[in-house]
């Protein structure tokens, strides 16, 4: 489903969202070139997860797949990187 295929308050809120969520991806990944670490993948994480809640919004069992795996691969990163 389009984001721009409905009116009302969640359009509003995932027009938002999935703008935010892009910005936290693309610093992320910035970060991730420049090996800026931890806050690359704490932004992606961020990024991820807003991206998570707009693809629940939208009922998008691809973008929630993606978005719930990905996040799950870098908080176990990132717990793993601080307790070993």
């Amino acid at each position: 489903m389009s984001s721009g295929s409905y009116i009302g308050k969640t359009y509003i809120m995932d027009k938002y969202l999935k703008w935010i969520a892009t910005g936290f991806l693309m610093i992320g990944a910035a970060l991730n070139s420049l090996n800026i670490y931890p806050w690359g993948p704490i932004a992606n994480l961020f990024g991820g997860m807003t991206w998570l809640i707009v693809s629940i919004m939208w009922r998008e069992a691809a973008l929630i797949t993606t978005n719930i795996v990905l996040a799950t691969i870098t908080f176990i990163g990132l717990i793993y990187t601080y307790t070993h």
